[in-house]
């Protein structure tokens, strides 16, 4: 087998391959005989037909197309393999001859892993390091009262009431909305619950409600704003009916060491602040943290030279598809619906979305090879036990088997890993 290669733009790589008839040509016998079982011959066995009642049947092409197919997927992953190219994607092929009696000759398109080139970039992210030193976390005296009050709205008893409703107070409620007298489409809720100040819905519906008492029934005209998500609804007039179920009043508990006692682990006010105060402080410490690893990421691709592969591109673009899809589940709505909506196609999105998805790649890179060029692994002990964590979600051998790629989840909990300890060492520079 003669092997040629030539370097293209874009990370790709030219890989002629020439493949001597004495060894392609037992593909050709080995693919007769594969279609011979899939085709019905009279007189013959499935697979024991002569090649020539198959070539009548089937056509040469064909034999000859399904022998080539089988020789460039041998050939070619032997190719890369004795070349040492680190091949990424499905090739491109492109036959330049196929004939009987003849060598095989096919040209195969790949994306390589790309030549990555830094210039230096230590003294930059020692700059970032000093930066952050210089600043101090500290937790103000308004940001501890507004932790306080929403762990005291959190403890709000609903006592109800039999009066009119007011700002403030809890209510559920019965409502349609239409337009001309025509229901709009999710225009109606039945025991909606509604803080009634929140401003949970459009301008004007809450003030309505305030003033209403339980049983008590009201329609109403207001305006949906002008910049309202949904467009044919923007900026025009809608009908209400609306029904009170009930009224309650919220009772929320007055901040004081019997407040901190009743949460079960404080003896007073003081410690609940205390323990109040080391949450917002670790809060804010990762915070910090992740907003110098990203000034790290920053300075690292500025300090990069390389070319993306479309390939990578491609396959990243369809991952943070993926991962956006998942996110909109968790709102209840799916991407078809919300491009929908958007008046968007999945095209639209990808093309939005390349220059994330590159940098996306090229922060992933940036790790990896400082990983490699420093010599910074993860340990075995490390990716074990995380793995561990996963495996143990699953009740028994099947059920992982079924479910797990381990080699998989391997590589990704090992480069997780990896990637901890490069920040690691960024920020100790």
């Amino acid at each position: 087998m003669n092997i040629e290669t030539k370097k293209l733009p874009k990370s790709e790589l030219e890989i002629k391959i020439t493949v001597p008839w004495k060894e392609w040509k037992d593909f050709i016998g080995k693919a007769v005989s594969k279609i011979s079982k899939d085709i019905k011959i009279k007189g013959f066995r499935p697979g024991k037909a002569p090649r020539g009642m198959i070539e009548k049947k089937v056509g040469k092409n064909t034999i000859l197309d399904a022998a080539a197919k089988e020789t460039i997927n041998k050939t070619y992953k032997d190719a890369i393999s004795k070349e040492k190219i680190d091949a990424m994607g499905s090739p491109r092929i492109e036959i330049l001859k196929l004939a009987e009696g003849n060598d095989l000759e096919y040209k195969a398109n790949t994306a390589v892993m790309p030549e990555i080139t830094m210039t230096p970039w230590k003294k930059d992210i020692e700059k970032i390091n000093k930066d952050y030193k210089s600043k101090k976390t500290e937790i103000s005296n308004e940001e501890m009262d507004n932790e306080l009050k929403k762990l005291a709205n959190s403890r709000v008893k609903l006592v109800t009431v039999n009066r009119e409703a007011k700002k403030g107070d809890s209510a559920e409620i019965d409502f349609q909305v239409s337009r001309n007298n025509v229901p709009i489409e999710n225009g109606s809720s039945k025991n909606h619950p509604l803080v009634l100040g929140s401003n949970a819905f459009i301008p004007g519906f809450e003030e309505n409600i305030i003033g209403m008492k339980e049983k008590e029934e009201k329609e109403f005209e207001i305006q949906f704003p002008d910049k309202y998500h949904d467009k044919n609804l923007a900026g025009k007039p809608a009908e209400f009916k609306v029904k009170v179920n009930l009224v309650q009043e919220r009772q929320t508990p007055e901040i004081n060491d019997d407040f901190a006692k009743s949460l079960g682990k404080f003896k007073d006010l003081e410690e609940l602040k205390d323990s109040v105060k080391d949450g917002l402080l670790k809060g804010k410490e990762e915070k910090q943290k992740e907003q110098k690893r990203t000034e790290f990421i920053e300075k690292l691709i500025e300090a990069m030279k390389v070319d993306v592969p479309e390939v990578l591109i491609h396959s990243e673009l369809h991952k943070m598809v993926e991962e956006f899809g998942m996110q909109l589940q968790g709102m209840g709505m799916d991407i078809d619906g919300y491009l929908e909506k958007m008046k968007k196609t999945r095209e639209d999105l990808e093309k939005e979305w390349i220059p994330q998805a590159e940098k996306r790649i090229k922060s992933s890179m940036a790790l990896e090879k400082i990983a490699k060029e420093l010599d910074i692994k993860a340990s075995s002990d490390k990716i074990e036990e995380e793995m561990n964590k996963t495996l143990q979600q699953y009740k028994n051998v099947k059920d992982l088997e079924k479910n797990v790629d381990t080699a998989r989840l391997y590589n990704y909990v090992k480069g997780i890993l990896t990637n901890e300890e490069v920040f690691r060492y960024l920020e100790r520079l």
